[in-house]
């Protein structure tokens, strides 16, 4: 539960408007830890998650909790502890869990709490498996060319009859 002050103060209320509005625009959060990292290796990691069309916002905990109430979205309390980043894609999720989780092999600073996917929590270990997933576009392409192929061996198929009994 977040805390809420007597008093509201209109800087504030205008900060968690900007985080509440942002966070409306997505579905998918994966909520990382940056603490260590350098301001070049936030830079390099905004840009690759940019390249997917995800943003990458540094959160006030206390700010982001009243958001995500106010959205009355999940309880997502237990990932905002600790110097918190969002990553909010707009269109595949796991592509950019794979990013998150490629960039914290190489730099271990980069610690991956959780997330809240189509409205369902994601601890560290379901992120990592989702983000082994193939994406969207990926199984629309499986599933095309499987089509594909047993569409054009039916087409050999039924040509290679029509030829038999057109010899005969």
């Amino acid at each position: 539960m977040a805390i809420m002050a007597k008093k509201l103060q209109p800087a504030k209320t205008a900060a968690i408007a900007d985080i509440k509005a942002r966070f409306e625009t997505v579905s998918d959060y994966i909520f990382t830890e940056y603490r260590g990292l350098t301001v070049e290796q936030i830079t390099q990691l905004r840009d690759l998650l940019r390249a997917k069309g995800c943003t990458y916002k540094v959160v006030k905990n206390n700010f982001a909790r009243i958001a995500f109430e106010e959205m009355k979205a999940s309880d997502v309390s237990a990932y905002l502890t600790g110097p918190t980043a969002v990553a909010l894609p707009t269109d595949e999720a796991n592509a950019v869990a794979k990013i998150l989780f490629d960039f914290a092999k190489e730099t271990p600073a980069l610690v991956i709490k959780g997330g809240l996917i189509d409205g369902e929590l994601y601890d560290a270990a379901k992120i990592a498996a989702f983000s082994k997933l193939p994406g969207k576009k990926e199984l629309i392409s499986m599933l095309m060319s499987a089509m594909l192929g047993n569409t054009s061996k039916l087409a050999r198929t039924l040509q290679a009859v029509a030829d038999k009994k057109a010899e005969a």
